[in-house]
């Protein structure tokens, strides 16, 4: 186990997550929570994460080899190399021998289209830093996505500044996806937009465009941040997708039907595919409807994973 050398290119290149490997409990009830006393819930533990949920459906949609590098704990190191293996992607995990495995519950209401609250314990992920980075791991890459849930602690944001240098001197695009609304309002807008200097390609949802901008509206959002990032792309759930260059919206991309389960990663679906459509040579917006694609089969699963390659 532990982080491992990366050599040799790989044809068309590779595509280096870095992020979050979390354990998943998913309790999917319906209707409201009954304080004080039981509710009835189908309670499963799945692996997670959203910097591996994008590894893993990078890897499903094909175009070249998916790599991750993110912590974990010793507690369930050996179950998530499986997990991530099983799925096609090359782990590259750090073993914390200090830090269980990130944990989060997510609660799933089946009554209110499959709609999440997540309570969560970063443990491990957020103890990513510098020292787990080597310039090494963009041997042979192409593409580098970077979780935005690294921005969240100061070790995650020292070894974002190290790898988009890193990267920059290599000339090998980063795309970053910010995460979660929650913590980024604590982090605040112009602080991310600054550690964010650099990226390529930002994949906000709408609410995070929205808290990002101070817009109430997702296309007037999408044409101010990419006033700062060269490509955004606003995930929208049900109503697709929008493309920004330059000021300005550039595509609109609709939503593929669903018929929702569980909505848990289908952020990340959107993400991984999009990443593997672009290291496999589409534009950006064919990438987006491959995106929308994938974002339509994660709600109708359980948890934020594709399921295992046959």
């Amino acid at each position: 186990m532990g982080r491992r050398a990366v050599t040799g290119a790989v044809r068309g290149g590779a595509l280096l997550v870095v992020g979050d490997v979390i354990t998943d409990v998913v309790a999917r009830h319906r209707g409201p929570l009954a304080p004080g006393t039981d509710t009835a819930a189908a309670i499963r533990t799945l692996p997670g994460g959203a910097g591996a949920n994008v590894a893993c459906w990078a890897a499903r949609r094909g175009g070249g080899e998916v790599r991750l590098l993110g912590r974990v704990g010793a507690d369930a190191a050996a179950w998530h190399e499986r997990e991530l293996v099983a799925r096609g992607v090359r782990p590259l995990l750090v073993v914390d021998e200090r830090a269980p495995t990130g944990t989060v519950i997510c609660l799933v209401d089946g009554d209110a289209a499959g709609e999440r609250t997540f309570l969560t314990d970063s443990g491990a992920s957020l103890r990513l830093d510098p020292g787990d980075w080597s310039d090494a791991l963009l041997d042979g890459v192409a593409r580098l996505h970077l979780s935005g849930y690294l921005l969240f602690a100061e070790a995650g944001r020292a070894l974002v500044a190290v790898a988009l240098r890193a990267a920059r001197a290599r000339g090998v695009p980063v795309s970053l996806d910010p995460a979660s609304a929650g913590f980024l309002a604590r982090l605040g807008a112009d602080r991310f937009l600054t550690l964010v200097e650099g990226v390529d390609v930002l994949l906000p949802s709408r609410d995070e465009a929205c808290l990002l901008t101070g817009s109430s509206e997702a296309a007037d959002a999408a044409a101010r941040l990419s006033r700062h990032v060269p490509l955004v792309v606003v995930k929208q759930g049900a109503e697709g997708a929008l493309l920004a260059r330059s000021g300005e919206v550039c595509a609109r991309v609709p939503a593929v039907r669903a018929v929702p389960r569980d909505t848990t990663g289908a952020g990340d679906a959107f993400t991984g595919a999009f990443l593997a459509a672009l290291l496999a040579g589409a534009d950006p917006e064919q990438a987006a409807r491959e995106g929308c694609g994938a974002g339509a089969r994660a709600v109708e699963r359980t948890g934020g994973r594709p399921p295992v390659l046959p």
